[in-house]
């Protein structure tokens, strides 16, 4: 085992206070949120059981690790819960000056389309 891999072993807990593992060393039963949320699951208000360190960019990392067994089924939207998230992207879309519904959405800076923030002038 190396110095890295050593200093981050710590099933017990002891040193770091929940069970900690290295890179890929943690034993099966755990996951991520992203691990979960890939299985269909979420954390469902269990807290963290255990975690990952291992050296990154900018000194040590921490990847957070939850029980799948106490792991909830993620909820799914409503259907009124669908339409206000299609309505609300609408709005940004939807310019308040000529009221067409664009194909990217509305610069905040601006407050407008760009063809209503910038009107082409005329060559004549």
């Amino acid at each position: 085992m190396s110095r890295i891999r050593a200093a981050y072993w710590d099933p017990d807990g002891a040193r770091y206070g929940i069970p900690t593992y290295w890179w890929r060393g943690a034993p099966p039963g755990y996951a991520t949120r992203r691990q979960l949320r890939a299985a269909g699951l979420r954390p469902g208000g269990q807290p963290v059981a255990a975690q990952v360190l291992w050296r990154g960019v900018g000194g040590t990392r921490t990847a957070y690790l939850y029980r799948i067994d106490l792991a909830a089924p993620k909820r799914t939207a409503t259907p009124a819960q669908l339409r206000a998230v299609r309505a609300a992207l609408t709005a940004r879309r939807t310019c308040p000056t000529c009221q067409q519904v664009r194909d990217h959405y509305i610069p905040r800076s601006l407050g407008e389309c760009l063809a209503c923030a910038y009107p082409l002038e005329d060559a004549a």
